[in-house]
C-alpha cells in the first residue's frame, strides 16, 4: 500500500510540479500545496525504505 501511494504521489507530483510553476500566479498561491506533497513524497520514501 505504501509503495502504491509513492508511486501514486509520485505522478501527481511529476504533473503538478511543472503546471505550478508555468502558470503566471502559481507559485505564490500555491506553494504550500507543492510543500505538502513533497513532504509527503519524502515521508513514503522513508517508509517504504
Amino acid at each position: 500500500l505504501a509503495v502504491f501511494a509513492l508511486i501514486a504521489t509520485s505522478s501527481i507530483l511529476l504533473i503538478s510540479v511543472p503546471v505550478v510553476f508555468s502558470s503566471p500566479d502559481g507559485w505564490s498561491s500555491n506553494k504550500n500545496v507543492v510543500f505538502s506533497g513533497t513532504s509527503l513524497w519524502i515521508g513514503l520514501v522513508f517508509l517504504v525504505g
